[in-house]
Formats: structure tokens, C-alpha cells, sequence
């Protein structure tokens, strides 16, 4: 198994779609990249922590690519938004990639090179090492699935989870919405 923990704004949107794809074992909800320890999200959400809403995504290479799910990263995120994403603005939503090791940032560097085919040399995305994960509350879990009626998730995850479908489709479970 391969874990990554990638921010993209977020982190509900990022879940979402994550979960969806074959060979994605486990997907956590959390924080990364900031220096107050055990974080909680109010904390986060100020924007003073230091912490990005980041998900940590744990896979099976031997099921799905590590280069599909770090494309498939760029594709639903604006790497080229400082410290914003749509409506949600703050270092707290920062494109960010946190790798473990040297293997690691090789191929995070590598995904970043790939999507500047798309985004151009406009590219924020930071690459730092992981210090430490630290997951969120609960209630931010599996947020899209347990919240269907909740406006956030019609109008902004639907259509990011559309666009990875119609992208990557033969990478989606079958009867996944």
C-alpha cells in the first residue's frame, strides 16, 4: 500500500473523490504542514495554525497508478490559486503536496511537471516534507456521502466528482454516484 497526503482546498472535495476510485483502500480527512500540534478545526479554519485541509490517501499500486492518483489531483484543484480555492480563501486551503521520503517528492515533482500540460508554469503548489498528519474531526469523515443535501456538496463536490468520472472513468467502482 501507498499513502500520500495531498491539499487541494477543501478537504470534503478531495475526499469524495478519492473514495470513489478502485484500489483507494482508506481516506482520511485532516491537517498538514502547520506547527500547532493536535489541531482542531476551528483552529484550522482561522487560517493561524499553518495546516492545510489535506487528505492522506492510502492505495493499492498494484490496483490504480500512483501517476493517476496524483494527475487525477491536479485535475480537481486549481494549482493555480494562492491560498484559495472557489470561495474558500486562506493558507488553510493551499495547494500543497507533503511527501515522505525522496521517492516520494520525485514523483510529486514529476505529477507537477505533467499538469503544467495543462495549467501552464502558473503552478503554487508546494512541495514540503510530512512532519505530521493529524486527522480531523469525525464529522468531517466520508463528509460528501453522510451530507447529500448539504448545498456545499451539490454545488461544488458534484461537479468535481463529474469531472474526475468523465476524466478517469474506467478508475471509478462500479455504481458509484
Amino acid at each position: 500500500m501507498t499513502t500520500y497526503v495531498l491539499a487541494g482546498g477543501c478537504f470534503w472535495c478531495l475526499d469524495a473523490v478519492y473514495r470513489r476510485l478502485k484500489g483507494v483502500e482508506k481516506v482520511v480527512s485532516g491537517y498538514a504542514g502547520g506547527d500547532l500540534p493536535y489541531p482542531t478545526y476551528e483552529q484550522v479554519s482561522l487560517g493561524t495554525s499553518g495546516h492545510a485541509e489535506s487528505v492522506e490517501v492510502t492505495f493499492d499500486e498494484s490496483v490504480i497508478p500512483a501517476d493517476t492518483i496524483l494527475d487525477l489531483f491536479f485535475l480537481i484543484h486549481d494549482p493555480t490559486t494562492l491560498n484559495r480555492q472557489g470561495n474558500d480563501v486562506g493558507t488553510q486551503y493551499r495547494s500543497a503536496m507533503f511527501y515522505i521520503d525522496d521517492t516520494q517528492k520525485e514523483m510529486f515533482e514529476a505529477a507537477l511537471e505533467r499538469a503544467k500540460e495543462h495549467w501552464g508554469d502558473k503552478i503554487v503548489t508546494e512541495l514540503k516534507p510530512l512532519e505530521t498528519f493529524y486527522p480531523a474531526e469525525d464529522y468531517h469523515q466520508d463528509y460528501f456521502n453522510k451530507n447529500p443535501g448539504n448545498g456545499y456538496c451539490s454545488i461544488v463536490i458534484e461537479p468535481k466528482i463529474a469531472k474526475a468520472r468523465s476524466a478517469y472513468k474506467q478508475w471509478f467502482k462500479e455504481g458509484e454516484v
